[in-house]
């Protein structure tokens, strides 16, 4: 049994549905795997619980966000420059 059934039956957890750009999905991808989380379930509640626990850090995935957004319509800016911006080299 997986992590994600087995917390199917516990009634303090929510599934919740997140529509994203694909391109800002593979960014999240990306960035799980490198940091070393289980699954891009688990780095979505950890960036969830750092952003409601450090709000002053939350301006990143905003902009990360945005960019990603204008970049699918070719008017953003790529998410390695929104790291280099905010100093995240996680490369």
């Amino acid at each position: 049994m997986s992590q994600a059934d087995a917390n199917d039956s516990d009634p303090e957890i929510e599934r919740i549905n997140l529509r994203i750009s694909r391109s800002f999905r593979e960014v999240i991808d990306e960035t799980w795997r490198e940091r070393g989380f289980n699954s891009r379930s688990e780095f979505i509640r950890y960036a969830l619980r750092e952003s409601v626990n450090h709000p002053e850090g939350a301006s990143f995935w905003k902009d990360l966000a945005i960019s990603e957004a204008q970049f699918d319509e070719s008017e953003g800016r790529p998410s390695e420059e929104i790291k280099a911006a905010y100093g995240s080299d996680d490369e």
